[in-house]
């Protein structure tokens, strides 16, 4: 147990998907008697623990872990939703006398869990509702032409694509009568409580890339496809979030006889690589390291990392 105090610090880990960020934390939660709290917006569901590489028993055995598959994929789990269950995941931890280590690579978790973010008040079911019934019926298009009548700095900035943020910022219009690009100005509130300790880990892009092709054959072959199917089998809304988790796309569409494995694995392989690259560009641009991890981790890398942490004591 280092010196840390549970109750003062808090450890971020950010790092892109196959970076070796979640192998960092179980080695830096053995040295600090840590408890490892999910920051990734697809791992907080429990549809799919295989595909996106939810840990797994040996894993469970090391140190305890919360937010994993915590939510079922039917629900929308907003960056304030993750933001109250991560505050309380924390005080847990510490009610334990164990060390928190938030672990993730999405990027407005990471934000909120440091900043805080923006009072925005409640949208109402129905209001949400009636916004998800517009954008089925009006599509992308236009319901981004909507929201830039009305939030011209969200309009122009959100894809047509982006059903999920047009969606979320059309209704705290219709709710507030105020553009939700105001409320996101307003000073951030509910950050986790203790001093951050950052830490990034950011290999060489191809290492990257080389444990994505590599961990999505191994995907396949330990159930994916399973997940996927009973995933299929739900007839969930296909706008809900566990719906574009990495790799369902690709494999819905071997599934439904539009390409062969051969291709569907190709093309999950690529997006998965092009959201690498994303997440990369995210954390060098907008995550404050104090603590940076620029080689292919290892566990001859753990000592120097663990003795740059303790010097925040």
């Amino acid at each position: 147990m280092s010196a840390l105090n549970v109750e003062t610090h808090f450890l971020l880990i950010a790092g892109p998907t196959a970076s070796g960020k979640s192998s960092l934390a179980l080695d830096l939660a053995k040295k600090l008697n840590g408890t490892i709290i999910n920051a990734d917006s697809m791992q907080i569901y429990r549809d799919l623990p295989v595909l996106t590489a939810c840990p797994g028993p040996e894993d469970l055995d090391v140190a305890p872990h919360l937010l994993y598959q915590h939510l079922d994929g039917g629900e929308r789990c907003s960056v304030g939703h993750w933001l109250k269950l991560a505050a309380e995941a924390v005080a847990k931890t510490r009610s334990e006398k164990r060390f928190p280590i938030l672990v993730g690579g999405t990027g407005m978790y990471l934000n909120a869990a440091i900043n805080g973010i923006s009072p925005i008040p409640d949208v109402s079911q129905k209001v949400q509702d009636e916004v998800q019934d517009e954008h089925k019926r009006l599509g992308g298009s236009a319901l981004k032409d909507k929201l830039t009548e009305v939030d011209p700095i969200l309009g122009a900035r959100l894809e047509a694509g982006d059903t999920q943020r047009l969606v979320r910022a059309l209704a705290v219009f219709r709710q507030t009568g105020k553009p939700l690009s105001e409320w996101q100005t307003l000073p951030g509130e509910g950050q986790i409580i203790g001093k951050p300790i950052s830490l990034s880990v950011l290999p060489d892009r191809q290492d990257v890339y080389d444990n994505i092709n590599h961990r999505f054959e191994n995907m396949v072959e330990a159930g994916a496809l399973t997940e996927v199917e009973a995933l299929l089998n739900r007839n969930l809304d296909p706008s809900l979030p566990v719906m574009k988790a990495l790799g369902v796309s690709a494999l819905r569409d071997f599934l439904s006889g539009k390409h062969d494995l051969e291709r569907a694995v190709y093309l999950a392989k690529r997006d998965s690589r092009h959201y690498a690259k994303r997440q990369l560009t995210w954390i060098r641009n907008n995550y404050i390291s104090q603590i940076k991890n620029e080689e292919k981790y290892s566990k001859r890398n753990i000592d120097k990392i663990f003795s740059e942490i303790v010097k925040f004591a």
